[in-house]
Formats: C-alpha cells, structure tokens, sequence
C-alpha cells in the first residue's frame, strides 16, 4: 500500500541549505527503504536562482522571442525568457527557437524544449510556486544529482528532486544512485506536495522500495 507523507516546513530561503533542511524535517520519520522527494523550486531557491523580474534587464532578442510561446507558458515575459538566455547561452535558445518553429509548422509540440533542455523547461514564471516567490522567476535547480546525494550521505535515504504539478505531469530532474526515476514519477502522479500554499516541498514515500519490487 501506497503511504506518502507531505511535511510541512517553515518558509525556505536563500538563506537556507537544503541538506540541512530536509535532515531537520525527516529525520524523525524516514528510515531505510523510504525514499525523500524535494520540490525542484525549492532547491533552485536555496541556491538563489530566484529572480525579481524588474531586476532582469532583458535584451532585445528575449523580447522578441517570449512573444511566441503559448500565453499560458512560462517563458511569457521578456524577463524570463532572458534569465533563460542567461542559464543555458544564446545559442542553444535560438536553436531551440528554430526547432520550435518548425516543429510548430508540422504540428509537433515540444521540439524547443528538447533543444533548449530541462533547466529552461524548468523555469517557473511570476506567479509558478508559493509567497513571498509567487512575484519572482524560479529557475530549475543546478547540480541536482549531486545535491540528491548530499542528502543521501546525510540522512542515509535515498533522495529525488522533482518538478511536479497539478495537471499529473513529473520530472523526476535529479535523484541518488540507483533509484528507479520513471517508477518513482508514477508513484507521485497526484503532486502530494502540492504547489502552493501547502507548504509542503519535502514528501516521503514510506518503503518506496518494497511497493516498486
């Protein structure tokens, strides 16, 4: 039987380590043979990859670009389109751009994003996860793998950072060796750590491994 638990933590910062964050949340619950899954936005937060949009000086070709997404993507506004150019260079969005648009001309979704990569479909726009960051522009988290081993050597659970939503869509981005990514995106299809004011970013999936066998 499936048994997820959604903890509740204080409002997490720039300020905080996330290592150090969720060993203060779980070590009391989690044991051996769970496993600890991380909102990717909150990680990205502690590394200070979040970003007030009038902070962002966008250039000329971020404005022309965020014209063409669809308006209920994440890359709609001049600012986080340039924070985009920013993360992953010019030229892997203007090919990502050109793909797209082709793409677009024979009906197919997605070919920007393939081109582009995950740290931009990542990006959440004003408004994409919970106050005070509801006003800002949340990148994706760096060096996710690594830091789903920093936990794991901290906790002794095996660890993924995942980008999930509402509409059943999950991405595990980073996870400690040896965990079944694609299996564990199953297991959290309902988002049970929500995506606003739950205040949960940090859920554990009790003996994860014995329901995946």
């Amino acid at each position: 039987m499936l048994n997820i638990i959604p903890i509740r933590t204080h409002i997490i910062t720039e300020k905080d380590d996330i290592v150090e964050v969720v060993h203060k949340y779980t070590c009391n619950i989690a044991e051996k043979g769970d496993l600890i899954a991380v909102s990717e936005s909150v990680v990205a937060i502690t590394q200070g990859r979040a970003y007030l949009p009038e902070n962002v000086k966008a250039g000329l070709l971020a404005r022309f670009l965020c014209r063409f997404p669809k308006r209920h993507g994440s890359l709609t506004s001049p600012a986080a389109f340039q924070l985009a150019i920013n993360d992953v260079g010019k030229v892997r969005i203007l090919l990502g751009s050109l793909a797209g648009g082709i793409g677009r001309l024979l009906g197919v979704k997605g070919w920007f994003f393939v081109i582009a990569g995950k740290q931009v479909a990542m990006i959440d726009d004003v408004a994409g996860t919970m106050p005070p960051y509801h006003r800002h522009i949340v990148l994706g988290p760096k060096d996710a793998d690594k830091v789903c081993q920093r936990i794991k050597d901290k906790t002794g659970i095996d660890a993924v950072i995942v980008d999930a939503n509402d509409l059943g869509c999950v991405d595990v981005v980073g996870a400690s060796p040896g965990v079944l990514r694609k299996e564990v995106e199953k297991l959290l299809k309902s988002n049970p750590s929500g995506n606003y004011e739950q205040q949960t970013p940090i859920v554990i999936i009790k003996n994860y491994t014995s329901i995946l066998q």
